[in-house]
């Protein structure tokens, strides 16, 4: 955010920045805490992702600096481990967005009418702020300009579509089909294709004066961000780059009360000891409510990807939902584009684990994913939610393996999910899973109308011993 419009957006807040303690007693710091946390949870736990992959240099994940874009010419593995829930179905290309400056392109080649792709473009938030690709825009190329919240220009020539973002950090990523291990050459030249340039470049101008450099602190890891209070000092810097959403308004007058203000810093130290209790007891309040939705709502199936997954307008400020999409599996397509059955329990309701027991997953021809792309179930181990490592090196089953899976007498087919190999004469259709609790997740790629209307139901997964 420029400095102007900072001084402005904190000078909103004045009345706000005493100390914490002086306004709010510990029950309200607690609850406020909590809601903040919910809020908040996508923004700090996406930033650590792009501070792997954009801006720490000496991470094993690192990829580029902001506006570079980052072909990675393969499927993602168990050694991928800065993001969770990974798909391993597509070749990704990644980039992160610094839109402070100038809007940013990107360009796409024509490609066969048959490969699917996407352009997924996430803000700070963790909303799908739009996803050109094949289901919105076709395999005939194009131009995206992507402009953040301060961007004032028109449409330029050559620009198929002006794509706008409401924070000035965000990230995006090509997903691009691979259909199978020959086609990896093919692949590797459509990425090559994907050019990204800022708007200067692109309408070859002279560039605006560049924002300043910002100073990203370090992140906390997935286990300190569920305990330590320095989760608000960076929720404060990373909301800096965030404009007020008119919807929010109330909502950040609220957490301003217990110190959480744009671009300030938050001194946990500072706070008296009931008041840093507080807070630290909002933040297991938070956990505690998500894992109270996860068990009554996503486990049932009540919720799904459908809901967590999306823009701002489709989520209409339900924060758990955006946590728990962030929880269970950052940078989720919309529903539209793709959804993601989660198996988390077994046909009879108990946790999975593959240290005790063998499951099964059986399909009939007209049971499998109603797709107009494609499917898979990619195996993770919890709890870190990464693909796990195995003999056959293989960390799913998909639609393209179709031709090479094994068929029961009744043509269907079943997927063994188990640590140990289930013999030679069953490894086609061996799902390895890690020795202890994991969970899978089967992903439809624009997914048919029965998928998103319910009339299809995913098989359940039967334990077999």
């Amino acid at each position: 955010m420029k400095t102007l419009a900072l001084m402005v957006f904190v000078g909103a807040f004045a009345v706000s920045c005493q100390s914490p303690q002086k306004q709010v007693n510990p029950e309200e710091a607690r609850t406020i805490a909590k809601q903040a946390y919910i809020y908040g949870f996508p923004l700090v736990d996406n930033m650590r992702v792009q501070y792997a992959y954009f801006i720490d240099k000496n991470d094993p994940d690192y990829k580029a600096p902001y506006n570079i874009l980052y072909n990675i010419p393969r499927v993602f593995t168990s050694q991928d481990k800065a993001i969770q829930t990974a798909n391993s179905d597509t070749p990704y290309s990644w980039i992160g967005l610094d839109l402070r400056t100038e809007p940013i392109v990107f360009t796409v080649p024509p490609m066969e009418k048959d490969r699917y792709w996407s352009l997924q473009l996430i803000d700070l938030y963790t909303h799908n702020f739009d996803i050109p690709g094949t289901r919105t825009d076709g395999n005939n190329g194009g131009s995206f300009l992507i402009a953040g919240p301060n961007w004032k220009g028109e449409k330029p020539e050559g620009i198929t579509r002006v794509i706008r973002c409401e924070t000035e950090i965000a990230s995006a990523q090509f997903r691009t089909q691979l259909f199978d291990p020959a086609d990896l050459e093919n692949v590797k030249r459509i990425q090559e294709q994907y050019i990204v340039k800022t708007l200067s470049a692109f309408i070859n101008q002279p560039a605006p004066k560049a924002a300043p450099a910002i100073d990203f602190p370090k992140p906390l890891t997935p286990e300190s961000q569920r305990t330590s209070l320095e989760f608000f000092n960076l929720l404060n810097f990373y909301l800096q780059f965030c404009p007020t959403h008119p919807s929010e308004k109330a909502l950040r007058e609220q957490f301003a009360k217990i110190g959480l203000v744009p671009g300030k810093t938050f001194d946990a130290a500072s706070l008296s000891s009931e008041i840093k209790e507080a807070l630290s007891a909002g933040m297991q309040d938070a956990w505690k409510e998500f894992e109270i939705f996860n068990t009554n709502e996503i486990k049932t199936g009540k919720v799904g990807s459908a809901e967590a997954f999306g823009t701002r307008e489709h989520l209409n400020n339900n924060y758990m939902f955006r946590m728990a999409g962030a929880v269970l599996g950052i940078y989720g397509l919309s529903k539209e584009e793709a959804i993601y059955p989660i198996y988390q329990t077994d046909s009879e309701g108990q946790p999975l684990n593959a240290a005790t027991n063998k499951y099964t997953l059986t399909m009939k021809s007209d049971e499998m994913p109603p797709v107009n792309a494609f499917w898979s179930y990619t195996m993770y181990e919890l709890p870190a939610r990464i693909m796990t490592e195995n003999p056959i090196n293989r960390y799913l089953i998909n639609s393209v393996m179709l031709p090479n899976l094994k068929r029961n007498p009744d043509n269907s087919i079943t997927i063994y999910i188990q640590h140990e190999s289930p013999g030679k004469d069953k490894e086609s259709n061996w799902l390895p899973a890690p020795n202890g609790p994991f969970f899978f997740v089967n992903r439809l790629y624009l997914p048919k109308p029965e998928a998103l209307n319910g009339t299809w139901k995913p098989k359940p997964l039967v334990r077999v011993q």
